[in-house]
């Protein structure tokens, strides 16, 4: 049961193994993506943080989002 939970974070490691590491050590670290200089780093590389954001809502901030439970 635990390796089913592993299998998909496996195959992205086997997929592409030097972006998974990045990602897995910058979680590690907690490293910010908006902080210097690993943005001016992102940006030369191509990133484009605009269309990255995962947002449903524009404007939400930080303030607190009610949900329904049915």
């Amino acid at each position: 049961m635990f390796l089913s939970e592993l299998t998909p974070a496996l195959q992205k490691l086997i997929q592409q193994p030097i972006a998974f590491t990045g990602g897995f050590v910058s979680g590690i670290l907690q490293l910010k993506l908006n902080e210097e200089p690993l943005s001016q780093w992102l940006e030369q590389q191509g990133y484009n943080s605009s269309s990255h954001h995962n947002s449903a809502t524009p404007n939400s901030g930080d303030r607190p989002q009610s949900i329904n439970i049915d």
